[in-house]
């Protein structure tokens, strides 16, 4: 389709709101994307029409069901440039690196090493400390420069033979920093390491072929690009999966079970135990037909005008007084549209709740990212994260309503 911000916006019902007597400017999509007519429409219809479970029934309901959850699989395997049998569905992307910490990290020895960074949401640290307590294994800090992005130049110390997984955030979801990641992949695959890549904030920004980046593990979130809640992927090398232990154990990612053993079905089910979040598979495959039907170039030119005009609104607002910090990259050039701000003398959450009087839905706190935080000595920011249907007004109203807000505030 061609890019329309306006025709777009009015894909989104929620949009169509107010709050609190002002229309919704919606700020918050780095936490949660909302929903197009075309994604609610796909799980409405299959949960009116279709709803049974997958795999094993063989009346009509139970196969169109399977159906539509493979084909969703499917859309996804497009998406990303992959095969289907590399896409698992999990319920998120903190499922799907705590699947790789578990299936993967049972392989590991004391003393194998694990590299993260300083930038990183805490749903791609936790499970790595918690392997560390479980297995010994040694966890390694990359730091994070004063642009907020990782310090990639720290990266040749932290390798050695004893490394066996670098897992890192393509995206950061406070600074919107973008990894390089061909600039790693060669050092970590060098040393016989894997690279995981945290895609959560990447994945809204349209289709992308992920096996030639030279990641071998990528982890991304469904309600973060437009999807329903509840279902999120790992996607990782049909060659490395096909020799992964699973994670968990139950319902269908079996072949058969015995008392003595069970065999676990092939690549992607022995992935996938229980139920699966069908509809929201479904969903998620409408979203990504829907993302790859807009123009992409420009969408990512809206984005960038965005993002730069709330930069500059930020720095005008300033006015030189060094009140306002602002995380993260000064342009727009490989960075994703968040921009995280702090104001000397007001705390995030009184910012928020004096916007949210404006209409505008903005996200305070450490985001999930208290390790960056402690880096740039703060307790929380403000966060402003922008998608395809946001607009100059929105940008517009968040400058406005935080101007009264500093006034009151400082």
């Amino acid at each position: 389709m061609s890019f329309d911000p306006a025709a777009i916006r009015a894909e989104f019902p929620i949009l169509q709101r107010e709050v609190r007597g002002h229309p919704l400017h919606y700020l918050d999509n780095a936490a949660t994307t909302q929903m197009p007519h075309a994604v609610l429409n796909a799980v409405h219809d299959h949960e009116t029409k279709h709803r049974a479970n997958v795999l094993r029934g063989v009346h009509t309901l139970a196969e169109e069901s399977t159906e539509a959850y493979e084909q969703a699989r499917g859309h996804v395997a497009r998406f990303l440039s992959a095969r289907s049998e590399e896409v698992i569905f999990t319920s998120g992307t903190t499922s799907a690196i705590n699947l790789v910490a578990h299936s993967l990290g049972n392989t590991f020895a004391e003393g194998d090493e694990v590299i993260v960074s300083d930038l990183e949401h805490h749903s791609n640290i936790v499970p790595w400390q918690m392997l560390r307590d479980r297995k010994g294994i040694v966890l390694k800090f990359l730091p994070v420069t004063n642009e907020g992005r990782i310090d990639l130049d720290a990266l040749d110390a932290l390798l050695t033979a004893r490394t066996r997984l670098v897992s890192l955030v393509h995206v950061s979801n406070v600074t919107g920093a973008e990894l390089d990641v061909r600039a790693v992949a060669e050092k970590i695959h060098a040393v016989g390491a894997k690279l995981m890549l945290d895609g959560a904030q990447r994945m809204a920004h349209g289709p992308f072929d992920l096996p030639t980046m030279g990641a071998d593990f990528y982890a991304f979130s469904g309600h973060k690009m437009y999807a329903p809640n509840g279902i999120g992927v790992l996607w990782a090398r049909q060659e490395i999966l096909e020799d992964l232990p699973p994670f968990q154990g139950g319902g269908e990612m079996i072949l058969a079970v015995t008392r003595e053993k069970t065999t676990f079905a092939a690549i992607p089910h022995r992935f996938e135990a229980g139920t699966p979040p069908i509809a929201q598979a479904v969903g998620l495959g409408a979203a990504v037909r829907w993302i790859e039907s807009l123009d992409q170039s420009r969408a990512e030119s809206h984005l960038k005008a965005l993002t730069g005009r709330t930069l500059d609104g930020l720095a005008t607002l300033d006015k030189g007084r060094g009140l306002i910090q602002m995380l993260g990259p000064s342009g727009t050039q490989a960075r994703m549209p968040v921009v995280s701000f702090s104001v000397n003398g007001a705390h995030p959450h009184d910012i928020c709740q004096m916007l949210d009087g404006f209409g505008v839905a903005l996200r305070g706190g450490h985001h999930c990212a208290q390790i960056l935080m402690d880096c740039f000595d703060l307790t929380g920011t403000t966060r402003a994260s922008l998608a395809v249907y946001n607009t100059t007004e929105d940008v517009d109203a968040l400058l406005t309503g935080l101007d009264q807000a500093i006034s009151r505030l400082t």
